[in-house]
């Protein structure tokens, strides 16, 4: 019998999902649950690895029952992942030493000013990174510094660190007794320790940081066989042969192969990549350099990224936090209410500022507040509110290449928001362009996973594979337009310089 579909495991900041795709790209069946955000202090974000574990082995189960099918029906598993949020665990007992530190945690400013010494940039040649609690390395060190015997152990080479694709994979190819220790050059390249020409961990960096080089993963192709599921596994003996951190991985089931190529991912925050090709480029416009991807032995490709922390997860945090919508969708609802913002702005600078500002010390703001204002204007700002920071990044994108994009391809959950994506290119001044498969970040795993055993020839067939689903044109005035970006920027000059020592002190005891 031939296997005809593609698994795809998609480990993000929010759910874990088990997608099956057909030969034509298509999403044949979805399992997926949601875990727990666990914030035990202001800055910080955890999550519980066994429970990532759990819902993975969970989510495959529902997506076979929902496809009628079995491990025989899979060629091959791909994964994809949150980048930066860290994993550490013991070798022997396959159990985490500690929560998930997430990418969004913030705790590890004081490692991050130490390590700059006044310049966060110091690395950024070799790495493409700004000095950043974002990245992986200052998370490793935090956990090594704070949790009991754990440098004793590291150095001892009891422990283990991943990002959550090499968590995935090491447990899916038999955990303790002898997963798979790997990861991609993708998520390497978001750790603060992988050199981008060598694709290779930097000893330098390694001392830097304090870490010992025994609990790193291999770097691996983002498209090869890495091992098989374990025996005693649902998909046992299925090639695992594909992994993306979630951005490559949206942007490769974009379609977005060659020099010049990009997509706008709406999701937890929101990611703008732009492919440089076989060149490494280097932002002077608040931008990172990242892989791409990397097909087997094939030369990296490289990107250009623009991160924002907080997009998708302000409409969570407006139904989890304040109460005013009952659920996500309802936030597009809510927003068409009224005509226009009645001049409030959403600045949610919760975890600071990413690109292109890169401001820790920012923090999130909602302004212009007057008696006028209602639910419905504050539902709308934070809509808005995405669409203003994706054309912050844009502008620095253009800047950086050149050359202005001429549309911006989107996906992500958010891009099911009509109102958000017709915003989007008024304020853009560009087409958005929605593709039918709009949970490209799956599908982009399940391509690599799928070309390294055969199921899909070469990027020519997945390139054929794209198609369009829905285009918005902008229809704004450039007045009007430019009297909001105006307005926005002068909202986010307001966010800036708030963390200090009298914000960081902790409440006074009754």
């Amino acid at each position: 019998m031939t296997a005809q579909y593609v698994l795809a495991i998609d480990q993000g900041t929010t759910s874990t999902r088990a997608m099956m795709f057909d030969h034509a790209g298509s999403p044949v069946a979805t399992g997926q649950l949601e875990h727990r955000q666990i914030f035990p202090k202001a800055g910080w974000v955890e999550h519980d690895p066994q429970e990532i574990w759990d819902n993975t082995r969970e989510a495959i189960g529902q997506v076979l029952a929902k496809a009628n099918a079995t491990r025989h029906d899979i060629a091959a598993i791909g994964i994809t992942n949150q980048r930066e949020t860290t994993v550490v665990w013991d070798r022997a007992t396959g159990k985490a030493i500690y929560n998930a530190i997430v990418w969004q945690d913030t705790r590890t400013q004081s490692i991050v000013d130490r390590i700059a010494d006044g310049d966060p940039a110091r690395f950024q040649d070799q790495v493409g990174l700004p000095l950043a609690t974002y990245f992986s390395a200052t998370k490793i060190a935090w956990i090594l510094d704070n949790v009991d015997g754990a440098r004793a152990r590291a150095e001892a080479g009891e422990l283990a660190f991943g990002t959550t694709d090499s968590w995935v994979l090491w447990n899916l190819t038999g955990g303790k007794r002898g997963g798979i220790h790997a990861t991609d050059v993708t998520n390497a390249s978001r750790t603060l320790l992988m050199d981008l020409r060598t694709l290779q961990w930097d000893e330098k960096l390694l001392d830097v940081f304090g870490i010992p080089a025994s609990m790193l993963p291999e770097i691996k192709s983002s498209s090869e066989v890495y091992g098989t599921a374990e025996t005693n596994n649902l998909l046992r003996e299925v090639p695992v042969a594909g992994i993306l951190g979630d951005q490559q991985a949206a942007t490769f089931g974009q379609a977005a192969f060659e020099a010049g190529e990009s997509k706008n991912t709406y999701g937890t925050g929101n990611f703008l990549i732009v492919n440089t090709g076989e060149e490494i480029v280097r932002s002077k416009n608040g931008l990172i350099t990242t892989v791409a991807y990397r097909l087997g032995d094939e030369a990296p490709r490289y990107a250009l990224e623009g991160s924002i922390a907080v997009t998708g997860s302000l409409v969570q945090w407006l139904r989890d936090n304040l109460g005013i919508i009952s659920s996500a969708p309802e936030v597009e609802t809510l927003a068409a209410s009224v005509p226009d913002n009645g001049g409030v702005y959403f600045v949610p600078a919760f975890s600071g500022l990413f690109a292109p500002h890169w401001r820790p010390d920012a923090r999130g703001a909602i302004l212009g507040l007057t008696r006028f204002a209602n639910r419905g204007h504050i539902a709308r700002a934070a809509l808005e509110a995405v669409a203003f920071q994706t054309r912050e990044v844009l502008d620095a994108v253009n800047a950086d290449a050149g050359v202005d994009l001429e549309e911006l391809r989107v996906d992500g959950g958010m891009v099911a928001n009509e109102e958000l994506m017709q915003f989007q290119a008024d304020i853009l001044n560009l087409p958005v362009v929605r593709p039918v498969v709009a949970e490209t970040t799956a599908l982009g795993a399940a391509y690599a996973a799928g070309l390294a055993v055969g199921f899909w020839k070469d990027r020519a067939e997945l390139r054929a594979n794209w198609k369009e689903d829905r285009r918005w044109e902008p229809a704004m005035s450039a007045t009007e337009r430019d009297r909001l970006m105006r307005n926005w920027s002068k909202a986010v000059s307001k966010t800036l310089d708030w963390v200090d020592d009298d914000t960081e002190a902790a409440p006074a005891a009754d």
